[in-house]
């Protein structure tokens, strides 16, 4: 991406950049049906789809198809922007094109989601964009649950089911040196070194144990039989069973 010029036939390196004062005057040529004035508008803010696609870029996702499908959002933030409310056209238009965004890669995701889960996020959705449209601005959990008269939670797992899955290789953070990576903010309470070093230490100890021992304590505690279970396999007393089951534990304590 970083050594890529041309996007869909577009020199990234010549986009136009609009100032404050253009964008206002384009976007009120455009609501007055001026189409030579959108054209420019949408021209003038290719380099805001360009830094927003940037964000996607790392999952595999062609960047052509996420460059044509943000263009999609930014015509949408053009002619749904209200020129009356005193809010920059770029404050309005990033989240419609990430939304836009969003949308093409849930749609096309391997992840499945059950219907009624997936209704209920397009629902939600949609609310966020009629609240953005609205409003010109972010809406918040709260807000969206009190517009589709759902539970803050339903709207949570609903937008949870379709986020976009992260790779654990994806960088989070940068200074220049070392990349830090989402899999270093994640941590394992299971499979620690010390959990390892224990398992392991175990192992060596029941290896100890003599095969009349071993067999004993795999009946006890992988397969769950009490000890008169056991002594019937086994051929022995239940008190045999015991004693033995008692000096391979004490045996185990000892070697760990």
């Amino acid at each position: 991406m970083q050594g890529k010029v041309e996007i869909c036939g577009v020199n990234t390196a010549k986009l136009k950049v609009l100032k404050n004062e253009e964008t206002v005057e384009l976007l009120r040529r455009c609501k007055a049906g001026d189409r030579k004035a959108r054209e420019d508008l949408i021209s003038g803010n290719l380099r805001l789809v360009l830094s927003v696609i940037q964000k996607f870029t790392n999952r595999g996702e062609n960047v052509d198809d996420l460059f044509q499908v943000g263009c999609i959002g930014l015509i949408k933030a053009i002619d749904n922007f209200d020129i009356s409310l005193n809010v920059l056209f770029s404050t309005y238009g990033v989240p419609m094109i990430i939304g836009e965004i969003r949308r093409y890669l849930r749609d096309n995701s391997a992840v499945r989601v059950s219907r009624s889960m997936r209704d209920t996020a397009y629902k939600v959705l949609q609310a966020k964009e009629r609240l953005i449209n609205r409003n010109q601005k972010e809406p918040t959990i709260e807000e969206i649950a009190k517009e589709l008269d759902l539970r803050r939670e339903d709207v949570v797992f609903a937008l949870d089911a379709i986020m976009d899955p992260i790779s654990l290789y994806e960088p989070v953070y940068s200074d220049g040196g070392d990349a830090l990576y989402v899999m270093d903010q994640v941590r394992d309470n299971k499979n620690t070194d010390e959990s390892w070093m224990e398992h392991i230490s175990l192992k060596e100890a029941i290896s100890r144990l003599s095969e009349r021992e071993r067999h004993i304590l795999s009946l006890r505690f992988f397969e769950g039989k009490t000890q008169i279970e056991v002594s019937a396999e086994v051929g022995i007393s239940q008190a045999q069973v015991s004693r033995l089951e008692k000096s391979a534990i004490s045996q185990i304590k000892k070697n760990l």
